[in-house]
């Protein structure tokens, strides 16, 4: 049955459900990402701007209660929670039916909507602050533009099985046994969704896509935790979330630039290329590829298809220097000075009536997503989840981080507490670290962590470069689920390899709300790693690559949350 109106609708198997009481049944059939949305409609309903208009994009639930059904009907359950691998899995769902209750519902809306859908998660276990399941289940983005509606209808279909089958995909599975949980008691919710956007030739995109959290625990002068930070990219959002290159700012300060050293490192370290839906020819089959329909271009397809108004500045090449705008000739950077230093629309202050409208919805520190199209200006507000702040304070003076026995030590740390019971140290050989190799050495450290799962063995990962990038050649592109085991993470740098943090939201809303604690080593900071007490161990395993050592004894890790210093002390 189908309840409520645009923008959304639900499609539940449950009679009697009442849409109007979301508070009390809603999270149960609409999963945490749907209930969210509901939670907060109300507190946005009516902000809008400067005609800035801001709204939840038009969206449709398909309810647990048809996921139950699903797997009970196709007698799934054996083959979702098997050691299969994922693709198997994912073609196990594939070919079960889905309920026949639904499919006319299904049907009527695929008539009525012709826009990019995208087709996401919303488990019980997503976006609350106890046991995230944020970034670890799959989304997919169709275009759904055949002329032909039973093609359509197909899509769409296939996209909402695939969603169904990621919840037991490989990596759920060690998410859940590293955190206690029991995958079989997960309900999978899926939101079909109108993708914010515009259509250039064969491309769909927003022009701006967006995360912003109301505490940012990496703050740079003179901004505070409490002020917030913003990521902002081109085009489709997964930019952001898989830790691509994104243009990060405070919204207390949207004018200080971020802190490159030279505009060589601005222009290196800038966005250039971006997601988009495609929309032309269609590629070849493959309903198991989350990224079926996306496509990657360069910043010259957007200039082209002049998306670039509100979002650039310009290198000028003879002089050096760099103007907002597009007025000048020279490559194109992406700054977002229009919207952030010229202000030509109030873009920032949408943002922060935003967050402070979430908070106090929320009563707590939250991080939303959003996307957003120019001319006319419209913002959609994708997502809100709560975000769970280190609590407690944990006295750790600059004496103490410059002991005899210091392991390692940084000032740039993640977290809050003190932890000894870990006695496995997992780490990326630094002799043998190479950008070329990243693949490679995620792969060694998805089977090193998945043995430890399997032993109950929590231990801390040093790694080199952005943790969970999506560009290789910027760090080690792993997903969560692949270290989901480690309970301290190291990004340390090397003389060749010199990157800012790893900026994944998923990943990071997962670091913090499992209380990871997590250190970042800058090269040139003032603190090393104790590389040679670490070699002299003896080695569990040593591939080609990473190295995993058992100590005698557990280290000893203490980190302060408020003043940002940590260290891990040895036996």
């Amino acid at each position: 049955m189908i309840y409520g109106d645009a923008p959304f609708r639900l499609i539940s198997m449950r009679r009697g459900y009442r849409p109007e009481e979301p508070l009390l049944d809603g999270l149960e059939e609409m999963g945490g990402k749907a209930h969210g949305l509901l939670t907060i409609q109300q507190a946005i309903a009516d902000l809008s701007m400067n005609e800035i208009v801001v709204s939840i994009p038009r969206m449709t639930v398909l309810g647990t209660s048809v996921f139950d059904a699903f797997m009970q009907r196709n007698r799934l359950w054996d083959v979702a929670l098997s050691d299969l691998p994922d693709e198997r899995i994912a073609y196990a769902f594939l070919r079960g039916d889905l309920p026949f209750e639904v499919l006319g519902e299904l049907r009527a809306l695929i008539q009525e909507w012709k826009t990019p859908l995208a087709i996401r998660s919303s488990g019980l276990m997503e976006d609350t602050t106890r046991r995230p399941f944020a970034g670890v289940y799959k989304t997919k983005m169709i275009p759904n533009n055949s002329h032909d509606p039973d093609v359509r209808f197909q899509k769409l279909v296939e996209a909402i099985k695939y969603v169904w089958a990621s919840t037991f995909f490989q990596i759920a599975k060690d998410y859940c046994r590293a955190t206690g949980l029991h995958l079989g008691d997960e309900k999978m919710a899926v939101i079909i969704q109108e993708i914010v956007g515009k259509r250039y030739h064969d491309r769909f995109y927003p022009e701006l896509s967006g995360v912003a959290r109301s505490f940012n625990f990496y703050p740079v002068s003179p901004a505070r935790p409490e002020d917030g930070v913003v990521s902002l990219a081109l085009g489709l959002g997964k930019t952001i979330v898989d830790g691509g290159k994104v243009w990060m700012y405070s919204p207390a300060f949207p004018q200080a630039p971020p802190p490159f050293k030279s505009m060589q490192d601005m222009l290196e370290e800038t966005q250039n290329e971006f997601w988009v839906v495609h929309m032309g020819e269609p590629p070849e089959y493959n309903p198991v590829k989350e990224t079926e329909y996306m496509r990657l271009e360069n910043l010259m397809t957007a200039e082209r298809d002049g998306a670039l108004k509100y979002l650039v500045s310009t290198y000028e090449i003879e002089s050096g220097r760099l103007s907002m705008g597009m007025g000048a000739r020279g490559p194109r950077v992406l700054t977002f000075a229009p919207l952030l230093v010229l202000n030509e629309i109030p873009f920032n202050a949408m943002i922060r009536d935003l967050l402070a409208r979430c908070e106090q919805v929320l009563d707590g520190p939250v991080e939303i997503e959003f996307a957003m199209t120019f001319d006319p200006h419209r913002l959609g507000f994708l997502q809100v989840r709560p975000m769970m702040i280190p609590g407690g304070e944990m006295n750790l003076s600059l004496e103490e981080m410059h002991q005899p026995d210091v392991f390692l030590a940084s000032e740039t740390v993640l977290g809050n507490g003190i932890t000894r019971e870990i006695e496995d140290v997992v780490y990326v050989i630094p002799e043998r670290f190479e950008l070329k190799n990243t693949r490679q050495i995620a792969d060694e450290l998805e089977k090193l962590n998945r043995h430890l799962l399997d032993e109950k063995r929590p231990y801390v990962l040093i790694v080199f470069g952005r943790l969970g990038t999506l560009d290789p050649w910027l760090g080690i592109p792993v997903t969560w689920g692949q270290i989901c085991g480690a309970r301290v993470i190291v990004e340390a740098t090397l003389e060749n390899v010199r990157v800012e943090l790893s900026q994944g939201s998923h990943y990071f809303h997962n670091i913090i709300n499992l209380g990871i604690l997590y250190f970042c080593m800058p090269y040139t900071g003032a603190y090393r790693v104790d590389w040679e007490w670490l070699k002299s161990q003896p080695a569990c395993y040593e591939g080609e690559f990473v190295r995993h050592v058992r100590l005698p004894a557990p280290l000893d890790v203490r980190v302060n949350g408020r003043s940002r210093r940590g260290v891990i002390f040895k036996p």
